[in-house]
């Protein structure tokens, strides 16, 4: 599967109310291109620190659904974060990782992904659930899985390298998708 079906396969089961936390780079840019929504919190700039701000958001709102996308590359630059996550074990957390074992927005560096699994690393911390998806049928029925039990749980899913033509950049500033986001949070 490509990043963008699995980006449209998450977002059918993303709803108005939840709170999005997507990495930096070009799985950012691939959500704001086709899943925008004033719900949705871009990094911009901090690899590997999407997953810590999902766990401190899911801490500080416990009821609301959590949803952290990420991209391998970010999961390896924040491990420390997966445990802190297997500690803490916040019911409302739902880690999706897009796997495509290279540093995408950096020219394709290989990432260690394919000899570390990234899926069985997340229970070994603490996760409840993680569940590895190699197609895209496979990928849409671990969403529906992990959206309907409690977290934290990690759907990973291994999807096709390279970059997506004709994908948008964020627009708004850091400080604007802040307070934008802020008043999602809070509503």
């Amino acid at each position: 599967m490509n990043k963008v079906e699995a980006i449209q396969a998450l977002m059918q089961h993303v709803s108005a109310d939840d709170l999005v936390v997507c990495c930096n780079g070009m799985i950012g840019r691939e959500l704001y291109t086709y899943g925008e929504r004033p719900g949705n919190f871009y990094m911009i700039g901090s690899m590997g620190l999407g997953l810590s701000i999902g766990l401190g958001l899911a801490l500080a709102q416990p009821n609301k659904r959590v949803i952290v996308l990420d991209g391998d590359g970010n999961v390896l630059m924040g491990m420390n974060a997966l445990a802190s996550v297997g500690s803490e074990r916040p019911k409302n957390l739902r880690h999706i990782v897009l796997d495509n074992q290279t540093h995408g927005s950096t020219g394709g560096q290989r990432t260690i992904s394919g000899e570390i699994h990234l899926d069985a690393v997340a229970v070994a911390a603490g996760y409840l659930t993680s569940r590895r998806a190699e197609s895209l049928e496979a990928f849409a029925t671990a969403l529906g899985a992990a959206f309907s039990e409690p977290g934290p749980t990690m759907v990973l899913g291994l999807v096709e390298g390279g970059t997506i033509k004709g994908i948008g950049r964020v627009k708004e500033t850091p400080p604007e998708l802040t307070a934008r986001f802020s008043a999602e949070a809070q509503r």
